[in-house]
């Protein structure tokens, strides 16, 4: 690990203050990204600026018909919330899926879509149920977030302040996990809601997509049955010696189906 600057901000624009002046900082949320990096020397920031000690960044809360969840929300808070529970349970799900109780326990929901993983399994939550990011600066769809592989629409200074959920009439959350990592060889967010069917598909493809062939089957009848006969192309998808891009193609199809028939 290389020499840096530890600064624990206690707001937001004191964060944004110290990322503004620093000459390579990096912002740090639960560090389950960041902290191995350092470790391994394979990241060299002058600065480290730490957002635990941000305490308007956690929580989660009802607004109207969404949910609100700050940045700095462990994984295991969302899995446990009963507020969680009772609107939008296969968030809570997802959110109990992650990893391992150390990686659930430390982890957030903001550093995770900030580091836009493409095997993380937020970034499908927060696309298929039409969520919106709020950061220091302004608010952005999920649709226009997450960009590329390991890159999303935040600009230099920008934080991560929460994530606002739409309430959807029904949803659900299906992966083939890495045995290991737990991370999602292919995941599937199914969800009808506000904004119709929506199928987002994480850790097949460099980032987060939605399947839109099966959204329209499903828009015409909420079935299994609807997407038993699609294929997704393989074209594009990861391939690597976890699984080729044929078996992930293959793999959206399946869990596409389960996640449907467990959103009931």
């Amino acid at each position: 690990m290389y020499n840096f600057e530890y600064h624990k901000p206690t707001s937001v624009a004191d964060a944004a203050a110290l990322l503004a002046k620093a000459d390579d900082a990096k912002l740090m949320a639960g560090g389950m990204t960041l902290l191995p990096t350092l470790k391994q020397r394979l990241a060299q920031p002058s600065d480290v600026i730490d957002l635990g000690g941000i305490a308007g960044l956690a929580g989660i809360r009802k607004e109207g018909n969404a949910l609100v969840v700050g940045a700095m929300t462990t994984h295991a808070a969302v899995a446990h919330s009963a507020e969680v529970k009772a609107t939008i349970p296969a968030l809570a799900h997802l959110a109990g899926m992650i990893g391992d109780p150390q990686v659930r326990h430390r982890g957030t929901i903001g550093g995770s879509i900030a580091n836009n993983d493409p095997a993380a399994d937020y970034p499908g939550a927060l696309v298929a149920l039409g969520a919106t990011v709020t950061t220091n600066k302004r608010t952005i769809a999920a649709d226009q977030f997450f960009t590329g592989l390991f890159e999303t629409a935040l600009d230099a200074g920008e934080i991560v302040q929460s994530v606002s959920f739409p309430v959807p009439e029904k949803a659900a959350y299906t992966k083939f996990r890495n045995p290991a990592s737990r991370y999602a060889i292919v995941g599937s967010f199914v969800a009808k809601g506000p904004s119709g069917v929506r199928v987002a598909i994480t850790g097949a493809g460099p980032t987060v997509f939605r399947w839109k062939e099966a959204e329209a089957a499903l828009a015409g009848s909420f079935t299994p049955a609807a997407v038993e006969k699609l294929t997704a192309p393989s074209s594009g998808l990861n391939s690597d010696i976890h699984a080729s891009a044929e078996y992930r193609a293959h793999l959206v199809g399946v869990m596409t189906k389960r996640a449907v028939a467990a959103a009931g």
